[in-house]
């Protein structure tokens, strides 16, 4: 199969790599029908990522078709159309029993593409299926469902819901790209009195009026923290969501909210961020962090069947699986293409020369039951 592997900082390649096979009997093979790419991805090829090692799979976001399972899966079969959650769960840890998967400590948490092969490929091994992958609803399109795999989870779970935002809370999204977009659109879920977009591009706070912000504020050429006061009353906003991982967003968040408030932060810091005790301690301020669970995704999945919640506005380019190289450029530069999320197709949608359309096909000598 093809697959797009991670060589060292600043290399990757498109290339042939065997096919994955069923390593334990609680494993699935699953064709990927489509995929996305991710900024955790970029901080791997940053470097930013030691325990990723050079000759893994990239990825850890997919839709895809169930071709092969292990003797012990026994919840998906052959054929089944299923996401793939970044996050896999064993199942039996103390950690995945109390639904915190991401801190699951018998073999699952983020793992695909980061500690084992990924998912920007035309095969995948899946780890404990049983409990690492969700039936799509049907009559939902790949595009409606994929960005459940991460960014809507992590943004609802470790934005929204750590920050405690309620019904008429002023919540202030610190960074408008697509974590950020994210938890405008999952935060009016709970009702919010307004939500405060801060960004430096004029083009992403464009784009978070489009999801649901009320007010934005470039913080390039305005002043946040004077306009967020101006906004309360002078209080500061009762919750602060980080959606970079910079150190100046961060210290801009703990800046921003009013006492007893809440900085509820998503961002992926690669550098030490300065926590301002001398001015936080008699604040009664809470600073949440963590990695998404995904306790949430069958939730957000029956939201957007009911169309109370719809995903597909971050897909705003589209590239073949096999184009996955020139997809990481586009993805990667942008401030100058205006990417949120690019999706990758396995088989684009086309016609032949009759105009009917062109099924996907799938690997029937890989097609096998328990």
């Amino acid at each position: 199969m093809n697959a797009l592997v991670y060589h060292g900082p600043g290399q990757k390649a498109w290339e042939t790599v065997p096919d994955p096979t069923i390593l334990e009997p609680t494993d699935a093979i699953v064709k990927i029908d489509t995929s996305t790419i991710c900024g955790s991805d970029l901080h791997i090829l940053k470097g930013d990522v030691p325990e990723t090692k050079p000759g893994t799979i990239l990825g850890h976001e997919a839709v895809g078709t169930v071709v092969k399972i292990g003797k012990a899966v026994t919840t998906i079969a052959v054929g089944d159309r299923v996401l793939i959650s970044c996050i896999t769960s064993c199942g039996r840890c103390r950690f995945c029993k109390e639904a915190k998967y991401g801190l699951c400590s018998g073999g699952g948490g983020w793992i695909f593409g980061h500690t084992i092969d990924g998912l920007q490929a035309e095969l995948a091994r899946v780890p404990f299926a049983d409990t690492s992958v969700y039936p799509v609803p049907d009559g939902l399109t790949d595009e409606q469902v994929l960005f459940v795999s991460d960014i809507l989870p992590t943004a609802y779970e470790v934005g929204v819901l750590n920050g405690g935002v309620e019904p008429g809370d002023t919540v202030a999204v610190v960074g408008a790209g697509p974590i950020g977009l994210a938890a405008i659109m999952t935060a009016q879920l709970h009702t919010p009195g307004q939500i405060i977009a801060i960004d430096l591009a004029d083009a992403r706070l464009e784009k978070a009026r489009e999801f649901g912000a009320d007010v934005t504020i470039n913080n390039g050429r305005e002043d946040a923290i004077a306009i967020v006061m101006g906004l309360t009353g002078g209080l500061g906003a009762d919750v602060a969501i980080e959606a970079v991982g910079v150190p100046d967003t961060f210290e801009l968040c703990t800046a921003l909210i009013r006492p007893g408030g809440r900085v509820a932060n998503v961002g992926v810091h690669g550098k030490c961020a300065t926590l301002h005790l001398e001015t936080l301690w008699t604040r009664d301020v809470t600073i949440t962090t963590g990695l998404v669970d995904t306790n949430t995704t069958p939730k957000l999945l029956k939201l957007i069947e009911s169309g109370r919640l719809d995903p597909s506005p971050f897909a705003t380019h589209h590239f073949a699986l096999a184009d996955t190289v020139e997809a990481y450029d586009v993805f990667g530069a942008a401030a100058e293409t205006g990417a949120l999320k690019v999706v990758l197709e396995a088989h684009p949608v086309g016609h032949d020369d009759r105009g009917a359309t062109v099924a996907p096909t799938y690997a029937p000598e890989l097609v096998g039951s328990r």
